[in-house]
């Protein structure tokens, strides 16, 4: 049965000419910062985990698990340290996806970082980036409406040590994502 235009259905205004947008979902952002590495090779961008690092990077993807946020999008450093974090994370979370790796995330500032969020595909619900300090911890510093859990809250004020995740709300499309835009709700140091 069509609605008229000015009715009310349980007490909403109905509108016959706008659709149904469907379901909200509340996307989530994690933010983590690769685990322990081992002291310079050739290169800082060879440098591989130590096994403390393979230990709490596992240790952030069972807490990932736990609380459940099981990444199904992923931006990752192409640096040796960032991937070998990935691929601790996604055998402790179960996460099957092929993370995106890009060069440009090595060396890419807070900023730079956001702008690649914003690039993210609509289907897209649970993200997870993974990169370097300082970076990290000022990329959750650019994003955080500092209106989240008190304790989280000043956690953070504390640092963000290596294998570091923060979990955010993510109200919006990722093409709006902003800066102070999103709700802080899980922080954790991976220590396996």
């Amino acid at each position: 049965m069509a609605q008229e235009p000015g009715r009310h259905v349980l007490g909403l205004a109905v509108d016959p000419f706008r659709c149904d947008d469907g379901p909200v979902t509340t996307r989530q952002l994690i933010v983590l910062r690769h685990a322990k590495a081992g002291p310079r090779t050739d290169t800082d961008h060879e440098r591989p985990l130590t096994s403390r690092g393979h230990r709490d990077a596992g240790d952030a993807g069972d807490y990932l698990a736990e609380i459940p946020v099981i990444p199904d999008y992923g931006l990752v450093s192409t640096a040796t340290r960032t991937v070998e974090t990935w691929k601790d994370v996604a055998a402790a979370t179960g996460a099957t996806i092929r993370p995106h790796c890009h060069d440009e995330l090595y060396g890419a500032d807070a900023w730079e970082v956001l702008e690649m969020i914003q690039t993210i595909p609509a289907s897209a619900e649970r993200v997870i980036f993974i990169g370097h300090n300082p970076t990290v911890s000022e990329l959750v510093d650019l994003l955080n409406d500092g209106e989240g859990d008190p304790e989280i809250e000043a956690r953070l004020l504390e640092g963000y040590p290596t294998a570091a995740l923060t979990v955010f709300d993510v109200g919006t499309p990722w093409s709006k994502v902003s800066d102070h835009s999103l709700r802080v709700t899980h922080f954790h140091v991976g220590r396996g």
